[in-house]
């Protein structure tokens, strides 16, 4: 069954135009067909097509089920951009089907991208949604600076990811199940040792995400995948 994202189905019998586009002139909906909504804030909709349109397509609400597949936990990853734009968003696209809360693109000093197209990511995320059935839409943060994303207080576990030697544990021994938690993934080029040790000051516990070196996008969705296994796991 074709599942659709209305964010403002609770204001308006609506889909948007795009989502409309893709009703009617693409799957060819008609009358009374069923479909299925998500708004992206925990809300699943059970609706049928009452005037297809390819602009303004309207839909009946059937059945709403609220907090639907809430998450126990937040999940946070501020994970710098790759110089290749396409493997950032390929680690926003899996994060968002195993399960992430928000994400926040990091410029950092070795950074060799420094800017997002936050539009297009979005989209990206969006369609993930979808894709994986989930009702609840990932935040997307706009990019900033390591030093203002620092400035931040967000509440739970913090971590940060690096190769530089020292002790540090693997994530999936320091992180307990149920907990709120924010995690730093570097550039290519890794953190520099300035930025880890800034961060360390700021409550964020160096970890290892294993023995091989992982690609930044791959970092992150180890990451995003080590903490929704130990959640599960307890459930």
């Amino acid at each position: 069954m074709a599942l659709f994202y209305t964010p403002d189905i609770d204001k308006s019998p609506l889909l948007p135009e795009e989502e409309s586009q893709h009703a009617v002139k693409v799957l060819r909906l008609q009358a009374g067909e069923k479909v299925e909504l998500v708004d992206g804030k925990g809300n699943f909709y059970k609706a049928e097509v009452s005037i297809p349109h390819h602009k303004r397509c309207e839909v009946r609400i059937l059945e709403k089920i609220s907090d639907f597949k809430k998450r126990g936990i937040h999940l946070h990853i501020a994970i710098a951009p790759t110089k290749n734009i396409e493997r950032l968003e390929w680690f926003a696209e899996k994060a968002t089907e195993i399960g992430i809360d928000e994400i926040t693109p990091i410029i950092c000093r070795f950074s060799e991208r420094k800017v997002v197209k936050h539009d297009r990511l979005e989209k990206i995320i969006i369609s993930a949604m979808k894709q994986s059935l989930k009702a609840y839409l990932p935040k997307l943060n706009e990019q900033c600076s390591f030093a203002e994303f620092m400035k931040r207080n967000d509440v739970g576990m913090k971590f940060i990811g690096h190769c530089y030697e020292g002790q540090k544990q693997n994530l999936s021994k320091m992180y307990k199940a149920g907990e709120n938690v924010t995690i730093l993934i570097g550039p290519e080029g890794d953190f520099s040792q300035e930025e880890v040790d800034i961060a360390i000051k700021n409550g964020f516990e160096p970890i290892s995400l294993g023995e091989s070196r992982l690609r930044t996008e791959t970092a992150g969705v180890v990451a995003c995948h080590t903490v929704n296994v130990i959640n599960e796991m307890t459930e």
